[in-house]
């Protein structure tokens, strides 16, 4: 039996369902640690729980103690969190998916969280540089197992249209978090403002305050003027993936592990995408021979050349597949 504890996002909801389609489904159970909702597909099914009581002898850790392997999506739960540090005995059989966020910044995380990430039997990541700073930062000792995990990484075969465009549409992050570093990205730009160019800024997603979306709405605004979109309501996966096929350059000025997803279906439409290169994404993209640009040297407006951008959508598209997925997921399930 494989226990998967979830805070739900949109990329659990497509995981799911490879599951089902790839997999002996009857074997995983996944605890949601909260309330019950339905959100980003998800849909009622009895391997679906809802875990809201913590604390004593209860169905959440009948499943955790019963579990042969105990998968968990992004250490986010403080629930869980202390739950793994009174009962660390349950950590070596636990599988840590490392989603960035969880787990930068060390200086912000409690001590427990500290402990457990300690003694955590088994960390997953396709980004190496990140099980090299957990072990930097925490003294991670577990085995580590490479997995791109989620289809939301999957290669999209999206067809490229040749339509007359008079602007360069240009995506600045993925989400409303500070960490996309948006305001220092607009003063960087802020040289473009008289350019034939849209600049689009995901705003509905990501946990950033009120008062931070207002702010870089309000420092775009007075840069780019109405070539400025904040974009504020959420998309529906399908025109998400229409809207990143529209974008000429990406840029993502994250200062950690962010937006993967993002940037690889761009990459596998052959888009130019600008990152970090102090960040653990570019040594990562960089290894598998993908062409990428370094937001902290300089910014053009050049589009990429037909052969930078064949040469990286078939490199996408051969790693980011299907049954390299199903292949990776099969020895982290064996």
């Amino acid at each position: 039996m494989i226990v998967h504890c979830i805070v739900l996002d949109k990329f659990i909801p497509p995981f799911i369902d490879f599951l089902k389609r790839n997999f002996d489904y009857k074997d995983h159970y996944f605890l949601f640690l909260h309330q019950e909702s339905y959100e980003y597909g998800l849909q009622p099914d009895k391997q679906n729980i809802w875990i809201t009581d913590f604390n004593g002898e209860n169905e959440f850790t009948s499943f955790l103690k019963e579990a042969d392997k105990i998968i968990i999506h992004g250490l986010w739960s403080e629930y869980l969190i202390d739950f793994l540090y009174r009962n660390a005995y349950l950590l070596k059989k636990s599988y840590w998916v490392m989603w960035g966020g969880d787990f930068y910044f060390p200086e912000n995380q409690s001590d427990k969280k500290k402990k457990v990430i300690r003694k955590m039997g088994n960390l997953i990541t396709d980004v190496v540089g990140d099980y090299e700073l957990a072990k930097q930062w925490y003294r991670a000792k577990g085995k580590v197992y490479r997995s791109f995990m989620y289809p939301s990484n999957l290669y999209k075969d999206v067809p490229q249209k040749d339509a007359i465009k008079h602007t360069t549409n240009i995506l600045l992050g993925n989400s409303s978090n500070p960490t996309n570093n948006h305001i220092d990205a607009l003063e960087k730009l802020k040289d473009l403002k008289d350019e034939n160019i849209k600049i689009f800024v995901p705003l509905s997603y990501g946990g950033g305050s009120e008062e931070y979306i207002s702010e870089v709405i309000k420092t775009g605004q007075a840069i780019f003027k109405d070539k400025f979109i904040p974009l504020l309501e959420y998309m529906p996966y399908e025109d998400y993936i229409l809207f990143l096929n529209s974008i000429d350059i990406a840029i993502f000025n994250v200062n950690r592990q962010q937006a993967m997803g993002n940037i690889i279906t761009l990459l596998g439409m052959g888009k130019k995408v600008y990152i970090r290169n102090d960040t653990t994404m570019w040594n990562y993209f960089d290894e598998l021979g993908v062409k990428i640009f370094n937001f902290n040297e300089d910014f053009n407006l050049n589009v990429m050349d037909n052969e930078s951008a064949k040469s990286n959508k078939d490199k996408i598209k051969n790693y980011f597949s299907e049954k390299n997925l199903r292949e990776q997921l099969s020895t982290l399930f064996s």
